[in-house]
């Protein structure tokens, strides 16, 4: 196939496709119609052409016999054959030896064909045949007389067949030409509501107004759709609430530390400007403003990591993965004490098989442990504690502080919530906000009530997804064990 010919069909799809829906309805309507129409043109053709064939070889066999008779009455030499009177049947007696006579004035047969003469020396009784010539064709009636044949003639006569191809193509205009109007009226009535949902939609794209639903009518698949893109509007406006929401509370978490960060910046650089640095400010002085420097930096360095995981939401590169949630915890509680060599955890945590992933449990179950590690005396550890139940995977994280007051436990996952005693602790408010965020997105379930301690029981619930051999369990405990 040359290029020309593989690129015709491209051409065509391309123009296709650029066509608008009606258009595309239009034509499909068009052309099925008359796809329609021909298919019945032709079965109806052949049907008519059948019935009328039928028709003349019945009467071709009437007048045979009828000759038929008379030659057997006055025998096949002598049978007197009628002038020829004008257009209709055409009448020939055939002669043993193959010759043949004709009325006067008759048009001249086509010669007679092998088949007749065999008919005619009594081969077999009767022959209907059709023969062309250049001018004409002919339906011609071989029957055997005596010693002899008679034949009886017809001219085709394609007139019926033709007129009827003429009334059929002006009904198969028509109706193709209805069939357009109708597929296009039909077309416009049922994408009226695609054009006002595209109205609507090109209304909330310039407006930017999230809040002007489209109107739910039609039926089937338009309502459908419409449900849907309402539904979408409705979770767009849910996400930009929660984008101002979270833009209104960071701004306001990161006002009371950089407040404070440059309050100390701006007297270190006053004091360096005056000269009077190393006297106004005693070495003990510096060295606790500098460990403050150090300390809201770090908080604001905290807060930005947790606000930038928040914003993410579920938008994550990690994969699902199958993993083994005490490999995750563990690994959780090394870094906890990388980060706070004071602080002492226990573990006891038993392999239990999840479907997550991995950095973001592990995320999660960090700052578990660092709410727990802020709120746990000194010479108390913070107990971890990780086991199947049923079908679900268990994760526990106590402490042995003052606990939660009743009010705050409903706001305890809230972002950005603090209870009043937590004030002057470090922190964003984050920790727990991002943890429920993780467990939501994994199937799970974050619960906080007392411990047997007196302190805070955080209980994290997550879909177990089988074990590949049999739990080995682990206990660790202190802040010097290995957490392996």
């Amino acid at each position: 196939m040359s290029g020309r010919a593989r690129r015709a069909p491209r051409r065509l799809t391309r123009w296709w496709r650029r066509r608008s829906l009606r258009t595309r309805l239009t034509v499909i309507a068009a052309t099925a119609i008359a796809v329609s129409v021909f298919v019945a043109f032709q079965v109806a053709s052949q049907l008519l052409d059948r019935e009328l064939r039928g028709t003349v070889e019945e009467q071709l066999r009437a007048d045979s016999r009828t000759l038929a008779t008379d030659a057997e009455r006055a025998g096949l030499a002598q049978v007197q054959l009628p002038p020829y009177a004008g257009p209709g049947r055409l009448v020939r007696v055939i002669r043993p030896d193959g010759s043949a006579r004709t009325p006067a004035g008759q048009p001249a047969l086509p010669p007679v064909s092998e088949q007749a003469r065999r008919v005619a020396q009594g081969a077999s009784g009767d022959l209907m045949e059709s023969v062309d010539t250049d001018d004409d064709g002919y339906l011609i009636y071989t029957l055997r007389v005596g010693d002899g044949a008679v034949q009886v003639a017809r001219a085709a006569d394609d007139s019926p067949i033709n007129r009827f191809g003429f009334g059929m193509l002006l009904i198969g205009l028509l109706c193709v030409a209805g069939g357009a109007l109708v597929g296009r009226a039909v077309a416009r009535t049922g994408l009226a509501p695609i054009d006002r949902l595209a109205d609507a939609a090109a209304h909330v794209a310039h407006t930017r107004d999230l809040d002007a639903g489209i109107p739910d009518e039609g039926g089937g698949e338009i309502r459908r759709l419409i449900r849907s893109i309402n539904d979408m509007l409705a979770a767009l406006r849910d996400s930009r609430q929660a984008q101002r929401l979270l833009a209104e509370d960071a701004a306001h978490e990161l006002k009371t530390p950089l407040t404070s960060l440059r309050l100390n910046v701006e007297l270190l650089i006053r004091l360096d400007r005056r000269g009077t640095l190393d006297t106004a400010l005693p070495a003990e002085s510096r060295t606790r403003l500098l460990n403050d420097l150090g300390a809201q930096v770090a908080e604001l360095s905290t807060l930005a990591a947790e606000l930038t995981d928040l914003a993410r939401g579920d938008v994550s590169d990690e994969s699902t993965e199958r993993l083994d949630l005490a490999d995750v915890v563990v690994a959780a509680a090394t870094r906890a004490r990388s980060r706070v060599p004071d602080i002492e955890i226990a573990l006891d945590v038993t392999s239990v098989w999840v479907s997550g992933r991995p950095a973001a449990l592990q995320r999660a179950v960090l700052n578990l442990i660092d709410n727990a590690g802020k709120w746990s005396p000194a010479d108390q550890p913070v107990q971890v504690r990780l086991r199947a139940e049923g079908a679900s995977a268990v994760l526990e994280v106590d402490d042995a502080g003052p606990g939660i007051d009743a009010a705050d436990v409903p706001r305890v996952f809230d972002r950005f919530y603090r209870a009043d005693s937590a004030r002057a602790l470090p922190g964003s408010g984050l920790g727990l906000s991002i943890v429920q965020r993780v467990v939501d997105t994994h199937g799970g379930r974050a619960t906080v009530a007392r411990s047997a301690r007196g302190g805070a029981l955080l209980r994290v619930d997550l879909p177990a997804a089988g074990t590949p051999a049999a739990p080995m369990p682990r206990r660790t405990g202190g802040k010097d064990t290995p957490a392996r």
